[in-house]
């Protein structure tokens, strides 16, 4: 009778480990964490590392998707729950003023942040990042679009220049946030900000 051999099992907690891997990146950037850091937050030595996660670039991706799944998953949720367009951006706005300032973790957006300083060798994370935010300002076009063809907004209304609008609010309440705005500062913004909702003619 033969045995299968099995893999040496890990010795950490690889969702531990990669949530504490997401806090500093989101806390000091992709530039400011180094490996000595990640290995010391998560409790692993730089083999371990490697061999889980490969190279820190290759951590940080990983990161990077796992924050769009969970920390900032409130983006589309916010717009695809709600039926009224106008409600699913205002909810968006408010609950990043919720999400930007919670407790447990970092002020702001990881991905507006984390590429705030890099050098020529990290450049290449700065521009995924920025194809990143692009990639959202097309998402949310696209859905004012839509929103302005079924009449929920003016049909006059520049949904590229709103699209950039809402993107450029988001931005701003993240960098508010890591500069001490509370949340209810940023929720009375997201509340402004809505007001510039070209509301279709009666």
């Amino acid at each position: 009778m033969t045995t299968t051999k099995r893999g040496r099992p890990r010795s950490f907690d690889r969702e531990a480990a990669l949530r504490q891997a997401t806090l500093l990146f989101w806390q000091h950037g992709y530039e400011g964490t180094s490996v000595a850091d990640l290995t010391a937050a998560m409790g692993i030595s730089p083999p371990s590392l490697y061999a889980a996660f490969g190279d820190k670039r290759t951590l940080f991706n990983e990161v990077v998707e796992r924050y769009g799944g969970s920390f900032g998953a409130f983006m589309d949720r916010a717009l695809d729950q709600e039926s009224d367009p106008r409600t699913g951006f205002a909810r968006m706005l408010d609950e990043a003023a919720v999400s930007y300032t919670a407790p447990d973790h970092p002020a702001g957006c990881l991905i507006i942040t984390a590429a705030a300083n890099y050098s020529p060798q990290t450049a290449d994370v700065e521009q995924d990042l920025r194809a990143r935010r692009v990639a959202n300002v097309r998402a949310f076009e696209e859905r004012l679009a839509r929103a302005r063809d079924r009449g929920a907004l003016a049909e006059e209304a520049d949904v590229r220049a709103l699209a950039v609008y809402f993107a450029a609010v988001i931005q701003g309440m993240s960098q508010q946030a890591r500069d001490g705005a509370t949340t209810e500062e940023l929720r009375r913004t997201a509340a402004y900000a809505m007001a510039a909702w070209p509301e279709p003619h009666a």
